[in-house]
């Protein structure tokens, strides 16, 4: 075991896959000199240019040549370098990649990775900065991860490069040197749609994934010292397949349920948590199913203080924790 940064587990699980498998190959805008993030530092040395190139800055290409690589027998990573400018590329993923398994009556898979950098707390503003997974999660044909821990990002990484079918991987850049943790030296792949408790509790269950997951982590320390409050803290880890028995279960076990995530509040991917918990787990409740999130202005301000001011932490998840324990 060693203490990683998210981002050296990102880069330590895509090298790992591709010395493993020579279909492996990794493009995007800058790759060759490591990226902005330095996600593939070191991978043109290894590797060579036929399997990490950099490409035009036309993210809509970037994700049609992994599909075409894809059902020629490679195994593509396409990074986009923010999801912020993922847009261009919808048409491709949603009409191509997650519908060909249908299209082909189960004869072909699109085995590709799309991953980018998301979220905000970086001062990155309004083009570097947003959260954009709720609108692939409601894609059959889509998986979707987002992580912000590297032990989940280097296990769910492995998973989604090897998987059969297009995966959205979406890692939150303010974690990738801010959060540390030991990550096995040896393989290790962890189950996509699979969520992890995090926290065990009693009195309120808290859902969360990405950077909020943190948050979450660090507000339900406190409420256990400060209030003697028992948060479960639940890591989705993977928005599609969702988890939902481990949702349901904590929910039913506690009784209360606190949804929280840094996106939009309106249409926003814990909506889905509310409805699911609401129709599957409504004779356990004890209060309202609570969501917390930003509130719905464009993510996110220039200013560092309108950022700050909009974006939920640590200190609006306790809030949020104590006001449903007191429902």
């Amino acid at each position: 075991m060693a203490v990683k940064t998210l981002i050296e587990a990102v880069r330590e699980a895509m090298a790992e896959e591709m010395r493993r498998d020579p279909r492996v190959i990794v493009f995007g805008e800058d790759v060759e000199e490591g990226g902005v993030f330095r996600a593939t530092e070191g991978f043109v040395q290894e590797f060579g240019r036929e399997r990490c190139f950099d490409t035009p800055l036309a993210e809509s290409a970037i994700v049609g040549v992994a599909i075409g690589a894809s059902l020629n027998g490679l195994l593509p990573i396409a990074e986009i370098q923010f999801a912020d400018f993922i847009w261009p590329a919808v048409d491709q993923i949603i009409n191509e990649a997650a519908r060909i398994r249908w299209r082909s009556n189960g004869a072909w898979g699109c085995p590709i990775v799309v991953r980018a950098p998301y979220g905000a707390g970086i001062r990155g503003g309004p083009y570097h900065s947003q959260s954009v997974e709720s609108v692939f999660a409601h894609v059959p044909g889509l998986k979707v991860v987002c992580v912000a821990s590297p032990y989940d990002a280097k296990g769910l990484l492995k998973a989604a490069i090897r998987d059969p079918d297009p995966v959205l991987f979406f890692e939150h850049k303010r974690a990738y040197r801010l959060v540390r943790e030991e990550v096995p030296e040896d393989d290790y792949v962890l189950p996509l749609g699979q969520a992890a408790v995090k926290r065990e509790g009693k009195d309120i269950t808290l859902v969360s994934y990405g950077m909020m997951a943190q948050h979450a982590l660090k507000a339900a320390e406190r409420a256990a010292e400060e209030d003697g409050i028992q948060v479960e803290v639940i890591d989705l880890r993977t928005l599609r397949p969702l988890d939902s028995e481990t949702v349901l279960a904590s929910v039913r076990k506690t009784g209360k349920a606190l949804v929280a995530y840094e996106d939009n509040l309106f249409g926003g991917y814990g909506a889905e948590i509310a409805a699911l918990i609401a129709e599957e787990a409504f004779d356990y409740l004890d209060g309202p199913v609570t969501r917390l999130a930003a509130p719905d202005v464009p993510i996110s301000p220039f200013s560092p203080a309108l950022e700050d001011a909009i974006l939920p932490g640590e200190e609006n998840v306790l809030e949020a924790i104590r006001r449903l324990a007191a429902y």
